[in-house]
């Protein structure tokens, strides 16, 4: 049975929360906004003299694309019961929320833990609000309920429902139209002028850009930088961007592209 008193079960919420984490090699500071609403939904055996085990935390590693938390996408780890209660979350959304929520990541593990990440398409930063988190929640919950008591699924459960950050990574080419006017942190390959990458100890190099345009026949990306202090600081501190800067223009394959975030800085 999946149960969820008050007293072990937090509900919190901290949408646009600033998170500064160490970053973009000697002092990049790559500013995210952290959105969290979150249900532990933990697993009890009523015993009188046995307590709770604690919330088994994500692993924290760099994230990757598709590897179910920042990079989204669904992780089944080969769990029996995972593409059931995958199918489950989807028929939550499909039916009561339309096509405004999309399914970021999902990922169970083999000792009950469900982990969802949801996806307001419709919203700039793609965060639901708390009541259509709780909404889902409450839904699933019932959901992944009614399987464990039917036995479709053979262990009680526990359930994690949040909202993806900046920190998720975004998908080359096919989320960066999305947030195209918006400026983003990009890792990429330095390429040179025949597309071999440059000496090795120059070949890897990132900033912050805005989107310019993408070109699909040739797969490349045509980035400008980005009006943020981290750039203006290089035209002289307190100086706007300069007009070589402006006119600066960087085009990269799809493949030289290593990884693109969101950049959120309430003081840019």
């Amino acid at each position: 049975m999946v149960v969820c008193p008050s007293d072990i079960c937090p509900v919190f919420v901290d949408l646009h929360r600033m998170v500064t984490p160490a970053g973009l090699k000697e002092g990049r500071k790559r500013s995210c906004i952290r959105s969290y609403a979150i249900c532990l939904l933990k697993s009890l055996y009523e015993k009188e003299d046995e307590e709770l085990e604690e919330w088994e935390e994500e692993e924290e590693t760099d994230p990757v694309i598709g590897d179910g938390g920042d990079g989204g996408g669904i992780v089944l780890r080969d769990v029996s019961w995972g593409e059931r209660a995958l199918t489950v979350a989807r028929e939550v959304l499909s039916e009561h929320f339309g096509e405004d929520i999309a399914l970021y990541a999902f990922k169970v593990s083999p000792k009950g833990y469900v982990y969802v990440r949801l996806d307001k398409v419709t919203t700039k930063y793609g965060c639901p609000d708390i009541e259509e988190i709780e909404s889902f929640n409450n839904i699933y919950m019932e959901r992944l309920d009614e399987l464990v008591a039917k036995g479709e699924i053979p262990i009680d459960l526990a359930l994690e429902v949040s909202s993806p950050g900046a920190e998720r990574l975004l998908k080359v080419p096919e989320d960066l139209n999305r947030f195209k006017e918006m400026a983003m942190w990009v890792q990429y390959l330095d390429l040179a002028e025949d597309g071999t990458i440059k000496h090795i100890y120059e070949k890897e190099k990132e900033g912050i850009f805005v989107l310019e345009r993408i070109e699909l026949e040739t797969k490349h990306c045509i980035w400008k930088l980005a009006d943020v202090k981290e750039n203006r600081a290089l035209a002289g501190k307190g100086r706007p961007l300069s007009r070589k800067q402006k006119d600066w223009r960087l085009h990269v394959p799809f493949d030289a592209i290593k990884r693109v975030m969101l950049y959120l800085d309430s003081r840019h």
